[in-house]
């Protein structure tokens, strides 16, 4: 526009100054027409850039306007221009200087307007652009943020679940019972959960943040040591004994594992335990007990040959007394007697522990009892020790053997003895308890009922704690060499265990020990008192035929010429089946068999079975060095019995009753029993007849 504007002006400038005006000097009708042509082309121009504001403005009526006025001006002045015979004046061409210069001001401004224009709708068309490129950018954003949004969404939702799944885990672990802990590589415990707090003590709060080595009080070494086998294998299983918060000692098994994350690097442990103090305390009882019926055994063979040596001993003695009439003669066969028995009950104190013999069961008072223990302390013990019995005023009865339990009370004290060499004080507390179903629960040897408890205790030194779990086993024992057998207290939990009861030891080194007896009470029946029994008259036979069978030579020998003293006929036999051939050839004559019942070639429960065959009214009393153990009625009938080693009291007595149909204990025999003795199985049963 601006190039079309000056030639314009040149091209008319040049045109009025080669063409004079029509009666006017040259010269003025050149300048006039220059000024013409400026003025109208710059009209034109203005006219044009009407046309473009128009445009740009969209406003159509004003901006043709404008054109056609701008424009007819244009044509008016360029007619002017190139016609020579208007006349014009100074005063016009002044005025057309004046108006020419307006329009060219008006159209710079129109020019400077019209950039100023453009460049704000070009500005605007960018901004529209960018405006139009920005949403749908936005649009893409938005949509990628909705798709992020979605996923994150997803993604929360997954991690809920994972966090409601790991919840209900650790709510399955808070089930559980076993001790489980998480601890970083540091051994600071990160997770704790309910079982730890039921077997440790602490809570999950106390617990976090602490090192697991110090909290349990676990040995270092032990310790390193596992977590380095779990560092290096990934896995370490193992027991240890750990510090409870009430400062116990537990013993758990542990498993412990390595935890890695995604990448395999190691981040912590997790440690699984297992309470196992009351399992292993059950085991240790059940290997004890194992331990002593193994000892059993092997003591039920030396009793067995320890009885069969002692009997001819007892029966020699009684019927040499029955012979000598000196005193000095008959105090040694007394004292021969008396050291018999006394070896007769060291082998029945074996049978105690080692097989839980039964002996004589009787109403018993254990306050009676404690009375001759009392006795015995006051005559035997040392003087520096204080003695008391303190019993409740209607303390229940028991059913058992005296005897037997007076060992247990004299066992008890003598040990209580032994531990306060330098005084102190004994007692014996007896009391009626009542267990229940609790206590006998945590408690594998009670049955719930009622039971009287006898406890001795004392205030000596102690037993340290790492031997409490041995001392009732056989031979075991703490004393010096020479003054200690070790079956005191073995004999005291068989003696105990065969009455139905039960034993604990409690003991702490410098405080003194208390063992506790229970024993089941009898509540019904009651024992009698003062009976005073006169000495039993000797029987005699009339001549009857009796059957000696014993594999012992010196118990035949014996027990023929203790017999025929006594006014009976005898034949012997070394076996059961020589018994038998003897019986088919005299059976009219032999009145009663006295047989043993552990023998070779034929046992005792044979020949029964085998003489009940020829003779089911054959009358048979057993003998034997072990006491009776019951069993089932077989077809081997009834038989009487005789424990080894016998007196002769005792063996007439019996004899006499079997004779003469006097009422007698009997048990069933065991055709089928059987039990280890010296490498020989034999079988055995029936009920002691008759005792002194």
């Amino acid at each position: 526009m601006k190039k079309l504007s000056i030639t314009g002006l040149i091209f008319y400038a040049c045109q009025a100054n080669s063409t004079p005006a029509f009666g006017m000097p040259g010269s003025l009708h050149g300048e006039t027409g220059v000024i013409f042509g400026i003025a109208g082309m710059l009209q034109l121009c203005v006219a044009i850039y009407a046309i473009r504001l128009n445009r740009l403005f969209g406003m159509a009526r004003v901006g043709w306007s404008l054109f056609w006025a701008f424009f007819l001006m244009a044509l008016l002045h360029l007619v002017q221009s190139t016609n020579q015979s208007v006349a014009t004046t100074p005063l016009q061409v002044n005025l057309e200087v004046i108006y020419t210069l307006i329009s060219l001001l008006l159209l710079t401004g129109m020019a400077h307007l019209h950039a100023v224009l453009r460049e704000q709708i070009q500005r605007k068309r960018e901004e529209q652009r960018m405006r139009a490129e920005l949403e749908i950018e936005v649009q893409k954003q938005t949509a990628h943020l909705a798709n992020v949004i979605e996923e994150l969404k997803s993604e929360i939702d997954e991690r809920k679940r994972a966090e409601q799944q790991v919840r209900e885990q650790a709510r399955l672990l808070d089930l559980t019972h076993d001790a489980i802990l998480v601890q970083d590589l540091e051994g600071r415990i990160q997770y704790w959960n309910k079982g730890a707090e039921g077997v440790y003590g602490w809570t999950a709060p106390e617990a976090k943040g602490k090192k697991t080595s110090q909290l349990l009080g676990l040995e270092l070494m032990a310790y390193d040591q596992a977590s380095q086998i779990v560092r290096k294998k990934g896995r370490w299983q193992g027991e240890a004994s750990v510090r409870a918060r009430n400062g116990q000692d537990v013993l758990v098994e542990s498993d412990w594992t390595l935890v890695c994350d995604a990448q395999g690097i190691p981040v912590s442990v997790m440690v699984i335990s297992a309470d196992i103090t009351e399992k292993r305390k059950l085991e240790i009882q059940t290997l004890r007990s194992q331990r002593l019926e193994s000892i059993g055994t092997l003591a039920s063979g030396i009793a067995h040959d320890l009885n069969n040596v002692l009997t001819p001993l007892l029966i020699s003695v009684q019927l040499l007394k029955a012979k000598i009439t000196s005193d000095s003669e008959q105090e040694l066969l007394e004292t021969m007697r008396v050291n018999v028995l006394r070896g007769a009950r060291l082998v029945k104190q074996i049978l105690a522990f080692g097989r839980g013999v039964k002996g004589d069961r009787a109403v018993v008072k254990p306050v009676l009892v404690a009375q001759e223990i009392k006795q015995i302390i006051h005559d035997t013990f040392p003087k520096s020790l204080e003695f008391e019995i303190q019993a409740d005023e209607e303390l229940w009865t028991l059913i058992g053997d005296a005897t037997q339990l007076h060992q247990v009370m004299l066992n008890l004290c003598l040990n209580a003895r032994d531990a306060m060499p330098d005084g102190g004080k004994l007692s014996i507390y007896m009391n009626n308890v009542v267990i229940d179903e609790h206590y006998a629960g945590s408690h594998p040897e009670a049955r719930a009922g009622q039971y009287v408890l006898i406890k001795v205790t004392d205030t000596g030194e102690g037993i340290p704690k790492e031997i409490q779990s041995k001392i009732f086993e056989p031979f075991f024992t703490t004393k010096a060499h020479g003054k200690g057998t070790g079956l005191g207290l073995s004999t005291c939990f068989t003696i105990v265990k065969s009455h139905g009861g039960f034993i604990n030891a409690y003991s702490e080194l410098g405080k003194g020990s208390a063992f506790k007896v229970y024993l089941p009470a009898n509540t019904t029946l009651t024992a009698t008192e003062g009976q005073t029994t006169k000495p039993p008259t000797l029987p005699r036979g009339q001549g009857e035929l009796v059957l000696v069978v014993d594999d012992e030579e010196a118990i035949r020998d014996f027990a023929q010429l203790t017999l025929e003293h006594f006014g009976y006929r005898t034949l012997t036999a070394s076996n059961g089946a020589e018994a038998v051939a003897l019986y088919r050839t005299h059976q009219n004559e032999i009145a009663v068999i006295l047989t043993d019942m552990a023998m070779p070639v034929m046992d005792g429960p044979a020949e029964i079975a085998a003489l009940k065959s020829i003779n089911r009214e054959v009358r048979i009393i057993g003998m034997s060095g072990l006491d009776p153990v019951g069993g089932e009625e077989t077809t081997s009938g009834m038989v009487h019995f005789i424990p080894k080693p016998y007196s002769t009291e005792v063996l007439l007595h019996t004899l006499h009753g079997v004779l003469h149909a006097m009422p007698v204990a009997t048990v069933p025999v065991l055709a089928n029993a059987s039990a280890s003795l010296s490498g020989r199985s034999f079988a055995f049963a029936g009920e002691q007849a008759a005792r002194n």
